[in-house]
């Protein structure tokens, strides 16, 4: 790989390996920082890559950095607060503050519940359903068999769907 199709594979993929991150760990800062490491590694290893499917190879590489920072932060947070939080998302956002907050809220009840399943079914619900992977790809990506993807992938699902029904449910009452 030069450096032409560095940059080429960079941009190809470089908004879907922000967007796996993003949703994993629920930190815009924390994607950032992960799809930073995930080409930096791409760069160091190119060479190696010879047969390998870049796509596969990336969302591997994301989804154990992601791994690591999920580990780390969760142990060492220093959370800033949430008013602080908030004023800058709003601030960056040009909708209306009730469509702001609807949509936070939405965000917040699919992160929580994002946060509830464990691994590989995270990783294999945001690759299928966010990121819109095929199956083969997930399979590829994160060296699984397809049976196991895909009973991962129900498993997920059904406890979203449970999740968000008693989150919701809660709201209600």
């Amino acid at each position: 790989m030069d450096s032409t199709e560095f940059e080429h594979t960079v941009r190809r993929y470089r908004d879907r390996v922000y967007g796996f991150a993003v949703h994993f760990l629920g930190d815009r800062r924390e994607a950032e920082d992960v799809t930073q490491e995930v080409f930096i590694r791409l760069w160091n290893h190119h060479h190696n890559l010879d047969g390998v499917s870049a796509q596969a190879w990336l969302f591997r590489v994301a989804r154990n950095s992601c791994i690591d920072v999920y580990r780390h932060t969760r142990l060492q947070r220093s959370v800033v607060s949430d008013d602080e939080a908030g004023m800058e998302r709003v601030a960056a956002d040009s909708q209306s503050p009730d469509q702001w907050t609807e949509q936070q809220i939405v965000e917040e009840h699919l992160q929580t519940a994002l946060d509830s399943l464990s691994e590989p079914q995270r990783s294999i619900v945001i690759l299928r359903e966010i990121q819109g992977l095929k199956y083969d790809e997930i399979c590829q990506a994160l060296q699984l068999p397809m049976a196991t993807v895909k009973v991962y992938l129900h498993r997920g699902r059904r406890t979203l769907r449970k999740q968000l029904s008693e989150i919701y449910a809660a709201q209600l009452t």
